[in-house]
Formats: structure tokens, sequence, C-alpha cells
């Protein structure tokens, strides 16, 4: 839908006429949304169910309509560029709710799969063979910001910041694995038997 009219961000309201905002979110940047796309949530509605239901399905902002025009245009531009934006009124029980749940689901390897999507981790053994978010895209043909879509949406899932982290998560929690020590290293041309 989205890439036919060339939208680059969506802003959705929670209730619209005949669509329920989630799922239309979970369509436009969830974890099976073909070409995913920023999506701010601007509503009235400030319950739990919606705040968490939104981040579940991969929105990268949720702000409450009563917020300032300036507030409105700064978070439309912060989830435009990638980064995340929560309304100044929700973030304390989103720390506190985000907290519980790590207590309660802590990411381990073997839960990798169920944390990660198969493209996420597809990416992420990209990104530990050392590619650019370019090189990922052209190596999945994708398009870039497809692969940061994808970054910005596990890097929090999986409790990191930044690129680098997640090369060190995977290797921590054996998403990636180093080749086999005891294995021979490949004889040079140069080598003499």
């Amino acid at each position: 839908m989205p890439a036919t009219w060339g939208a680059q961000t969506a802003c959705l309201d929670i209730r619209m006429p005949g669509r329920d905002g989630i799922r239309v979110a979970q369509a436009l940047c969830g974890a099976e949304a073909a070409n995913p796309i920023p999506v701010l949530v601007l509503t009235i509605f400030a319950l739990d169910e919606y705040i968490f239901g939104a981040l579940e399905a991969g929105v990268s902002g949720f702000l409450l309509k009563d917020a300032d025009a300036e507030q409105i245009v700064d978070a439309v531009r912060s989830v435009s560029q990638g980064q995340g934006t929560i309304d100044s009124s929700l973030t304390r029980r989103v720390i506190r709710e985000f907290a519980q749940r790590r207590r309660l689901h802590p990411v381990t390897p073997d839960r990798a799969d169920t944390v990660l999507t198969a493209r996420e981790i597809e990416i992420l053994l990209l990104l530990a063979r050392g590619m650019s978010n370019d090189d990922i895209a052209s190596e999945l043909h994708v398009e870039v910001s497809t692969v940061k879509s994808h970054l910005a949406r596990m890097l929090p899932r999986i409790g990191v910041r930044s690129r680098l982290q997640a090369v060190v998560w995977a290797y921590q929690n054996r998403v990636v694995r180093v080749a086999d020590e005891e294995e021979p290293a490949p004889a040079s041309k140069d080598a003499k038997p």
C-alpha cells in the first residue's frame, strides 16, 4: 500500500474509520512487512494495551494528541530519520514495562530465533561479516532503508544500542560462531610442502 504512494513515514491513529491502527501499523512496519516504513502513532488513547500493542507492532513513535504542534513536527522528523520517540508522559510506564519483560524473558541463545525474525538474523549474520548497510541491502536485494528499519527494531530487542554491540551480542550468544580453530587454514600458494 505505502510503496505505491511513495510514503516514507506514516502517521496513524489507534482508531481510524474502518481500520484498526495497530493492525495497519503492523502491516506497514511489522516484522513481516515487505518494505517497512517508520510509523508514528498519534492518538488520544493512553491505554497500556494501545501503547504496548503499537510498540510490539513495530512503531517507531507514540505521541498523544495533546502534544503541541512543535512536538508533533519534531516527532515526525525524528521517526522519519530512523529514531524513536515516546510521549514524555508515557516514558516511565514504557520503561517499567520493558524492565519487567526483560526480567521475565531474558534473551538467551536458544531464544534468539524467537526474539528475532529470520530476516533480522540474516542481517545480523551479514553485519557480523563486517558489511555496511549498503552492502547488506545489496546482498539481500532490498533498500538501505529496509535494512535500517530492521536494525532499528532489532537492537532494542536484544538490549544493545549500536551495530558493534549487536555483533558482540551475536558472538556471545552463539548466533554467529567463530570457525573451529582445529580446522586447518587454507594453504597459501607460496607454502612449501
